[in-house]
């Protein structure tokens, strides 16, 4: 049998013809992914991957407290429902109560309805039937005698390493038989144990009986 050249030839021609189509479509796939692959930024190992803000865990009943200086407890917070966050550290607490310490002085009491713990430890968010208490205290030789204090509002703020509790919330300030009422919010120092309301101040001042001041 003899192989004429001229026609395999001409035969092989006519395949690649038809082929070429497909041949052109297959080399443009290739080199779009090629630009693709080249063009997308590298693949994130799992570690870097950013980490949703989801729960890790949840502690009923939880308990947080930090020790000052001497080695008392500086202030505790406790909340029937604390939930930590993996990607921050934060943590919300469900009716959080927080009891700030300080030597020779009545321990002063925020709680709220629900609160934020930032991941540093440095902020607590109080929100919703928010309020400060400090009970009454006898003299001592170091500091005159002072009134049942409660201050009322929708949010406090607690800097925690500054022992101040701040709002910009309308806020109620009863002491005593006193109680007044800005707008504009206030600031209770805890060092001092004193309570500053902002703008203007309505209300009504009751003097203490004698054997209290």
């Amino acid at each position: 049998m003899q192989f004429n050249p001229q026609k395999i030839k001409l035969g092989i021609g006519r395949t690649l013809l038809r082929l070429m189509p497909l041949i052109l479509m297959g080399g443009l796939t290739l080199v779009t992914f090629w630009l693709v692959q080249k063009g997308a930024p590298p693949e994130k190992s799992s570690l870097e991957r950013v980490r949703l803000h989801e729960p890790d865990y949840t502690i009923t009943n939880g308990a947080l407290s930090a020790l000052n200086e001497i080695g008392s407890t500086k202030y505790r917070i406790l909340g029937k429902k604390v939930i930590h966050y993996d990607d921050d550290a934060s943590i919300d607490i469900l009716a959080p109560r927080m009891r700030l310490f300080q030597i020779d002085k009545a321990p002063v009491t925020v709680k709220s309805d629900t609160g934020h713990l930032d991941g540093d430890l440095t902020i607590l968010d109080l929100i919703d039937n928010a309020s400060i208490s400090r009970p009454a205290q006898a003299a001592t030789a170091s500091q005159a005698a002072t009134l049942r204090m409660l201050a009322s509002s929708t949010y406090f703020k607690v800097l925690i390493n500054d022992d101040i509790i701040e709002t910009d919330r309308p806020v109620t300030l009863e002491q005593g038989m006193s109680i007044m009422h800005s707008a504009e919010g206030g600031k209770f120092n805890n060092v001092e144990q004193s309570m500053t309301l902002s703008g203007r101040v309505k209300g009504r001042i009751e003097r203490a009986p004698r054997s209290t001041q």
